[in-house]
Order: C-alpha cells, then sequence, then structure tokens
C-alpha cells in the first residue's frame, strides 16, 4: 500500500530546496485524530502562510501518553492519509515523542503556527527555546468555536447530561487520600467515576495507587517555573487534558503546583482542595508544624473551593483534631489523615450530586 508518511530527511531537503528559491516552509504539530471543519479551517490558513505544509502527527503510542486509553480513534497512517488528501497538507511526518523538539531541529521551519487556544508563553519551554534559537517565525491561528476533537468523540457517544460524572485527582505525594476517594468511587459512594490521576513528580505512591485501582494516570511536566508553580505550557496540557477526558470536577489531593488561569476560569466552582488545618488559620505549607508551633489546642482539615489566592477559597466543610501534649507533626499528621479521608469523599459526592 502506498505510504502517506514522510521521512524527516525527506521534508528537510525539501526545506533546503524552498530556502534556495526563496520559498517558505510552514510547519504545525498535533495529533489531529478525528478531523473535523476546525482542523480542515486551520490547516488552510497554515498553508496560506507559505508555500509547503508539513503537518507533525504524534504516533499511536505518544497519543496513548498523552490523550489516556481509547485514543487514538485512528492509526497514524490512517491520519496521516486522511491529512495528505486535503490540498493543504503536502507532507505528513511521524514523531514517537510527547513533543516535536526533534521535528523542528530536524526541518527548521520557516513558520511554525499552533492554534488560538495557545500563545507564545504557554508553548513548551523546550520547544519555544528551540524555535527562538533557530529563529522561525511563531503564528497562532485562529479556532472554529466549538470544534474540537473532544466535542466530536462526545457528539458521536451521543452524551447526556444525565451520564456519570467524571473526576480528575490532582496529587504529589503518597495519595492516601487519592485512595480513600477511589475506595468510595469503586463502592458508588461517590456519585461518579475518577477519569485520570494527575501526578507532577514521576515515581510517586499516588501512581501506584492509580495503577492499583485501574485508572489511567497522567505525569504532568511541571516545565521550568519556580516551585509551586506550572509553567504556561504545563497549565495548556493541563486543560487540554481534563476538557478531552470530559472531566466535571478537579480534585486536589495534596497537589504541591499553584492552579490560576486559564484552568480557574475554565473549571470556575469546580476545584476542591483538602488542607490540614482550620482554614483560615495556617495556609499555605507545612500548616501541621504550624499549628504545633503556635500552641494550639485543635487543628483539623479543610475542604475548600479553589482560587486565585493561597488556600483562600470558599470553605464547604472543616473536621477538627484535637492537639495532645504529646503530639509530633507525624502523630498529628496521621489523625488529620483520618479525619481527611472521612469528609474529603463525602463533600466529593455532594458537589458532583449538586451539578446539573
Amino acid at each position: 500500500t502506498q505510504s502517506f508518511i514522510s521521512s524527516l530527511g525527506e521534508v528537510a531537503a525539501l526545506r533546503e530546496q524552498l530556502s534556495r528559491e526563496d520559498r517558505k516552509l510552514v510547519l504545525t504539530n498535533g495529533v489531529f485524530d478525528v478531523l473535523h471543519i476546525g482542523h480542515v479551517r486551520y490547516l488552510a490558513e497554515a498553508r496560506a502562510l507559505g508555500d509547503a505544509l508539513v503537518v507533525a502527527i504524534n504516533s499511536d503510542a505518544s497519543v496513548r501518553e498523552l490523550k489516556g486509553p481509547g485514543r487514538p480513534v485512528n492509526t497514524a497512517a490512517e491520519r496521516a492519509e486522511t491529512l495528505r488528501a486535503l490540498r493543504s497538507v503536502d507532507h505528513v511526518v511521524v514523531f514517537e515523542e510527547r513533543r516535536a523538539t526533534n521535528v523542528i531541529d530536524a526541518i527548521r521551519p520557516d513558520i511554525y503556527t499552533k492554534g488560538g487556544d495557545y500563545t507564545p508563553d504557554s508553548l513548551n519551554d523546550e520547544e519555544k527555546a528551540l524555535l527562538d534559537r533557530l529563529g522561525v517565525e511563531i503564528r497562532i491561528l485562529s479556532l472554529v468555536p466549538g470544534k474540537s476533537t473532544s466535542a466530536t468523540l462526545a457528539q458521536l457517544a451521543g452524551e447526556t447530561p444525565g451520564g456519570p460524572k467524571r473526576v480528575a485527582i490532582l496529587g504529589s505525594g503518597t495519595g492516601s487520600n487519592a485512595r480513600a476517594i477511589l475506595a468510595a468511587a469503586k463502592d458508588g459512594r461517590l456519585g461518579g467515576e475518577v477519569a485520570v490521576v494527575v501526578c507532577d513528580v514521576p515515581g510517586v505512591g499516588i501512581l501506584q495507587v492509580a495503577e492499583e485501582h485501574g485508572v489511567p494516570r497522567l505525569v504532568l511536566d511541571p516545565g521550568t517555573e519556580k516551585r509551586g508553580r506550572l509553567t504556561d505550557a504545563a497549565l495548556k496540557e493541563l486543560l487540554d487534558r481534563l476538557r478531552a477526558l470530559r472531566v466535571d470536577l478537579i480534585v486536589c489531593a495534596g497537589f504541591m503546583r499553584v492552579l490560576r488561569e486559564p484552568l480557574l476560569d475554565a473549571y470556575a466552582g469546580r476545584i476542591l482542595n483538602l488542607h490540614p488545618s482550620l482554614l483560615p488559620k495556617h495556609p499555605g505549607l507545612d500548616p501541621v508544624a504550624k499549628s504545633l508551633a503556635s500552641g494550639d489546642s485543635e487543628t483539623g482539615c479543610t475542604v475548600h473551593l479553589v482560587d486565585a489566592g493561597i488556600d483562600t477559597g470558599e470553605i464547604l466543610r472543616q473536621e477538627r483534631v484535637s492537639i495532645l501534649p504529646s503530639d509530633t507533626v507525624e502523630s498529628l499528621t496521621e489523625r488529620i489523615h483520618e479525619a481527611e479521608h472521612r469528609i474529603y469523599p463525602e463533600v466529593i459526592a455532594e458537589r458532583l450530586a449538586g451539578m446539573e
């Protein structure tokens, strides 16, 4: 059968030929799993910027890593053939990595395009640094409102508002609260299903907890921002994944990164956090040690909505825990965990039940 996939060498040779003729090569990349009118118009706009358009698509394994089980719907060979059928597309290449950095370095396009859900700042740090070093022009192109692969798949599946609500758990540590939430979901006490567990630290316990429960896992690259923050690119990837999985509620369970826009707006009123103190006392890091150092007679845990501040969102429920004279950080933390494991699944179930 005819191959519709080009090699990087072939495209690099085309780039050299176009350069000699003072013509321009345009590169874009993505999954392009289920082609829709938004893709078609985007690719036509990209092609109009130069004299040839190369589309780099993720391999099947790369798509599974990015999008989770059930994706891609179409194989790389099928996606390449469909793309090559468009008048706007001259070549399709396939890359195995999560990022298109190696493709960009091999092809060295004149123009690199991304869709309007990106900004230059939300490009992956590594890709952006390479594009800047090579002097590649970056163009952000418009999208067709309401047209996306996830929306198309949801429409084809005939999903209705009465379907099960979907929860994403975000964590950075051992995953004890994730285990309690997953147990509640398994027992039917959560009123929904856990669609994914997201972690920003490779190899930690919460990923093992997710594997034990057969729940998809995503290890999120936080980028090069300072401690406690996600880069724009990491936030963009997180939001894309949550939308692709059609997540209704985000649950932070020991996630040590600050969430900010555009995630806060996209999930306004639908992000929960659990903090081991009686807020507003002792927000931020090390709240258990702060309670002990302050001579408090009691502490506890708080479930609250996430806003742009640090542990400042609306309080939904609290449970008190007495501080004993003999308490250490470890012993007090253990008793707070017991309270957390009781109330967090209950609050999540209440929030899911209240969603239309």
